[in-house]
């Protein structure tokens, strides 16, 4: 009889106890697959949000409060700059460097009747048309599209398209109407309404937890116009295609943009450096130049990664705990099994075999432990993903497995060997004679 059927047999024998050590090391494997694949998920997240574009353009302030509010649409907004900062990028000092600049204008939210806050971002067309949210595992890019609907026209002012998951929130879908309330607040003023005209479909980004309204109309709103430039209305713009009835276009005087994601000329390779020394170090120091994909690093490194760390460590401890109760169980049933042993010796079973037989169970009970917690920890992440995606949008793969989870088995096997070793001694050492002759 082969060492793993004499092993089963004798975890059959005790299936209780068995079960409970196996259940034990189940729960600390299910605990870090989840840290594992959640980690991924997060960074995955983070990293495909600041996609598409090379610098995000704000007034003063910490970059990461920049990369929080437009990004991430977390936070409050820094103070606004001058529209005409947009314009260098459009047909100004930065234009031979731009390949696409994207104005973003926040300050604006609507509530859900749960109290649930989503930003309103005011922006142009291009933001859907021309921009990418991230790339394939081919690397090529991913553009925006619609689930319903189609993307506001740059003509109408009070068009909108709404995330995916805010209109899963919210309940919004084409041909409805909304208000945005004035700030990041239930309570505040209630602007003018908003045709939604497109919902996006799933993006896996914070942009399906926004909701997009063209900039002009978002401009005209209360509040949002800078009145003490009223007298400086010097320079009319001109939207084609306007129906008629609509308020005419904001004055640039008293326009404000609050910050500007801008896309280098790909076929220029100084653009980046020429943008970054302009913006940052030029003689106009209104507004700052972030690159996003760099700051997003930097949170990964300084939060989410010791986050991981610890995380991981205390999972590890669960495992290990769990593999001393391997140990545990198996050295306290020594004394139960010490005649089944000796009959084993006296049959012709070496030291040796006797020993592997111990080994093998405490192998086997870590492997099935470790098997049942990886099966355990992705069924999980299969039944909250639908939960997850509805809620905020970000895809889990649930079972997808990635190559730390790879590791587990090949150290599951080295560490029962090691907590399986003591009992596996001590069933060596058995004294035949004593034993069969009934000394203790």
């Amino acid at each position: 009889m082969s060492y793993f059927k004499i092993a089963w047999r004798n975890m059959q024998e005790r299936a209780l106890a068995s079960s409970l050590t196996g259940l034990s090391m189940a729960l600390g494997v299910a605990l870090m697959v989840l840290v594992l694949v959640i980690h991924e998920v997060v960074v995955a997240q983070l990293s495909n949000d600041a996609q598409g574009y090379n610098f995000i353009v704000a007034g003063k302030g910490s970059p990461y409060e920049i990369v929080l509010t437009t990004v991430f649409h977390v936070g409050k907004p820094l103070y606004p700059i001058p529209w005409k900062y947009y314009q260098k990028f459009v047909d100004g000092e930065f234009a031979q460097y731009t390949d696409l600049a994207v104005p973003i204008c926040l300050g604006d939210s609507y509530p859900t009747e749960d109290g649930q806050l989503f930003r309103v971002v005011g922006t142009t067309p291009e933001m859907f048309d021309e921009l990418s949210y991230g790339a394939d595992s081919a690397g090529n890019e991913l553009k925006y599209e619609f689930s319903s609907g189609r993307n506001f026209r740059k003509s109408h002012f009070f068009e909108a398209v709404v995330g995916s998951v805010a209109a899963n929130r919210t309940g919004l879908k084409v041909g409805d109407r909304f208000r945005p309330s004035h700030g990041m607040s239930a309570d505040g003023d209630k602007h003018d309404e908003f045709e939604v005209v497109g919902i996006l479909a799933p993006t896996g980004t914070a942009n399906d937890r926004a909701l997009f309204v063209n900039v002009e109309g978002f401009l005209l709103l209360d509040g949002h116009a800078r009145a003490d430039r009223a007298a400086e209305d010097t320079e009319p713009v001109v939207v084609e295609g306007a129906p008629p009835g609509q308020p005419a276009p904001l004055p640039i005087a008293q326009r404000e943009v609050t910050s500007i994601l801008v896309r280098c000329d790909p076929e220029q390779m100084m653009a980046p450096m020429a943008i970054d020394m302009g913006v940052n170090k030029g003689d106009d120091l209104t507004a700052q130049a972030v690159a996003p994909v760099t700051v997003v690093e930097r949170l990964q490194s300084s939060f989410l990664a010791p986050m991981r760390l610890i995380l991981l460590v205390l999972t590890v401890m669960i495992v290990i705990v769990a593999g001393i109760s391997i140990l545990v169980s198996i050295y306290n049933s020594m004394s139960e099994r010490s005649h089944d042993i000796a009959v084993m010796r006296a049959l012709g079973a070496s030291r040796n075999a006797v020993m592997a037989v111990i080994l093998v169970e405490s192998i086997l009970l870590s492997l099935l432990g470790g098997i049942a917690g990886l099966l355990l920890g992705h069924g999980v992440l299969a039944l909250a993903s639908p939960v997850v995606e509805y809620y905020t949008g970000v895809t889990v793969r649930a079972w997808s497995f990635s190559w730390q989870e790879m590791l587990l088995v090949p150290g599951l096997v080295t560490f029962a060997a090691l907590v399986g070793f003591l009992p596996a001694l001590s069933a060596y050492r058995t004294d035949v004679a004593k034993t069969l002759g009934g000394a203790r």
